[in-house]
């Protein structure tokens, strides 16, 4: 799989190159199709994107009921133990730097997912960790964590600008002249909580049609949004977007190869231009940067993705008959509209990922239950910071992804920026499209609302 995916985005105009993908785990062979109108890169070299080609694909029909021996529900549990995706692989206590193969099995996928890396292995210039577990952990590798995220900028006239070296400003760096720092004009300023990726391969095999549907039957006050993204490894066109607070990603490999870059400052070849530190070069070539770009030929982001899409979905906990009741008290108020309790994966053999991705086996006509939409909304909590500062996402800055709230129960920092930790204070930051559930709430006897919290922390 080394150098299969695109080997460069180097031009500052628009360019077209040719993507090479073999097939590894359900992913397609799309060799020598092309990426057109790649738009340029910004000055400081940090925000790299394309304009899609057009407008997604479809991927098969809506799957928003399950059917009877057809539909499985998704395995589920807190045990480091494969999905199916991926086999097993060996001992994981066994796998080491010299051993390890990351596109092998679970627990090699699981061992690049928490090693630690170096200076000498491309961390920094600027960056925020040193391995995706350290924002990714809690219970088991791959949940979530009480790690944020900085992003900052400033709004004119209710358009966003980003801050001078993008909106995500590192709270880390090799050498300290180049840490970054929040300006006092950039007013616009928030932290973004590290989400789960546990079951996220199954998120991943959600079609499209089936997010659209949803959006499309929910209460027009409440309806939500499905932003049409990027795909990095795709053929150019786009997918609705699901991964991150904003949905800025439809992909595992997309969403594992933009964290490698600007959480942890490791450039490949589906994200091959350093950081800046504040707008100045600080990459291969200075003397903040030892090691040329890609620093990783791409099996450290495959294997990122191969372990996310072989993890299982966050486990229930105790369903007391409590906890049954307020499943009833959370559908009676609204709160499922949006914090939608059932998906199912499209169908084995689906072609998703604008091209680049088949839905195997393992991830097909799964029932789970994540308790989210995958949409973006506006409740009054949004902040203030687009998808990018491209003009076709400006509408998106003040709207956040419906948190999932499957594995609810081991967390405790809540909402986008983590800043809220009660679930009662939760539900009363809920304003704007979800005013009205917010206010049913409200009205609520203290007895319904026990078995509300009950059933919340059944999750």
């Amino acid at each position: 799989m080394k150098g299969k995916f695109i080997q460069a985005i180097t031009s500052a105009i628009a360019v077209a190159t040719t993507l090479g993908v073999v097939t590894v785990h359900g992913q397609s062979q799309a060799k020598n199709q092309r990426i057109e109108s790649f738009i340029p890169k910004t000055k400081d070299h940090r925000f790299v994107s394309f304009v899609p080609k057009g407008h997604a694909a479809p991927e098969g029909p809506a799957r928003l009921v399950a059917r009877p021996i057809i539909d499985r529900q998704a395995v589920t549990g807190f045990d480091n133990l494969t999905n199916g995706f991926a086999r097993q692989g060996p001992d994981f206590d066994k796998i080491n730097e010299d051993n390890v193969q990351p596109t092998r099995s679970f627990n090699d996928g699981r061992f690049v997912f928490e090693e630690v890396e170096r200076q000498e292995d491309g961390v920094g210039p600027t960056y925020n960790a040193q391995s995706c577990r350290e924002c990714h952990q809690s219970v088991v590798t791959g949940s979530s964590s009480q790690i944020a995220e900085h992003r900052t900028g400033h709004t004119d006239n209710g358009i966003f600008y980003e801050s001078m070296g993008g909106s995500l400003i590192q709270s880390r760096a090799t050498y300290p002249e180049i840490v970054e720092h929040v300006i006092d004009t950039d007013e616009t300023r928030t932290f973004r909580l590290s989400t789960n990726t546990l079951g996220n391969g199954f998120v991943e095999c959600v079609a499209d049609a089936t997010l659209t549907a949803i959006r499309d039957g929910q209460p027009p006050d409440m309806q939500g949004e499905a932003p049409e993204v990027p795909v990095l490894e795709g053929d150019g066109s786009p997918r609705v977007g699901r991964f991150g607070w904003k949905c800025q990603h439809g992909s595992l490999l997309s969403f594992a190869a933009d964290a490698y870059l600007n959480e942890m400052g490791i450039t490949s070849p589906l994200m091959p231009d350093e950081n800046t530190s504040s707008g100045e070069y600080v990459g291969y070539g200075t003397e903040y940067d030892p090691v040329p770009e890609p620093e990783n030929d791409g099996e450290d982001v495959e294997g990122f993705a191969l372990f996310m899409r072989s993890t299982k979905a966050p486990p229930r906990g105790e369903i007391t008959v409590d906890a049954i009741r307020g499943s009833t008290v959370f559908k009676n108020i609204g709160c499922a509209i949006c914090h939608v309790d059932t998906l199912v994966t499209a169908e084995q053999g689906t072609l998703i990922n604008a091209g680049a991705f088949i839905v195997p086996a393992a991830l097909a006509n799964q029932v789970i239950h994540p308790y989210s939409d995958f949409l973006l909304h506006d409740i009054g909590s949004g902040d203030g910071i687009p998808i990018s500062p491209l003009p076709q996402y400006a509408d998106t800055a003040n709207k956040i992804r419906t948190a999932p709230l499957w594995g609810l129960r081991v967390r405790n920092r809540l909402m986008h920026d983590g800043l809220t930790f009660t679930k009662l204070e939760a539900i009363q930051r809920h304003g704007g499209q979800a005013a009205t559930v917010t206010a049913a709430f409200n009205l609520l006897t203290d007895t319904e609302k026990n078995f509300l919290y009950a059933f919340l922390d059944s999750l």
